[in-house]
């Protein structure tokens, strides 16, 4: 777990200071499958901007997760370039003054960037845009061997029902 103390920055209102950090980031598990970031550490960029009110934090962090493609099983990357901004008020009087990621001057990094790369993803996460997937029938990859089953299989609790016909 990553996390950066604000009270080494000794800025006052209306200061702001960067500072490149490095992120330790754990696979995500998605579906039942796990998805590997990389790379890890990530490094990344983290602006805090004091003003009178309370606290701007930014971070980014370009990551890219290596796993399993939802429809042929093959590796997938997916490429995430995250610009994160959260607000903490000097005296919070409510939850959209203050950010979970805070405590005690001491900024958790890890899930912020662990929550910011949950809220990427896209529905699926493909090997390519046109994945064609696995063959329902024989389970062969399509993007492979794209092929089609012309003859039509029964099940043979049925067999009986059409020898009627």
């Amino acid at each position: 777990m990553t996390t950066f103390d604000l009270r080494t920055l000794r800025i006052r209102s209306g200061d702001e200071a960067r500072e490149r950090v490095e992120i330790e980031l754990e696979p995500l598990l998605l579906a039942g499958q796990q998805y590997e970031p990389r790379p890890d550490p990530a490094p990344a960029e983290l602006r805090v901007t004091r003003a009178s009110s309370g606290t701007v934090l930014e971070l980014s962090l370009d990551v890219f997760l290596h796993g399993p493609c939802f429809r042929c099983l093959q590796d997938a990357e997916l490429a995430l370039d995250l610009r994160l901004r959260e607000y903490q008020a000097t005296k919070p009087q409510s939850d959209d003054e203050r950010t979970e990621y805070l405590e005690d001057d001491r900024l958790d990094l890890s899930a912020w960037a662990r929550d910011a790369i949950a809220l990427a993803l896209p529905d699926q996460i493909l090997c390519r845009s046109d994945c064609a997937g696995l063959c329902p029938v024989c389970g062969k990859d399509l993007n492979v061997e794209p092929h089609e089953h012309v003859e039509e299989r029964l099940d043979p609790r049925w067999e009986k029902l059409s020898e009627l016909q």
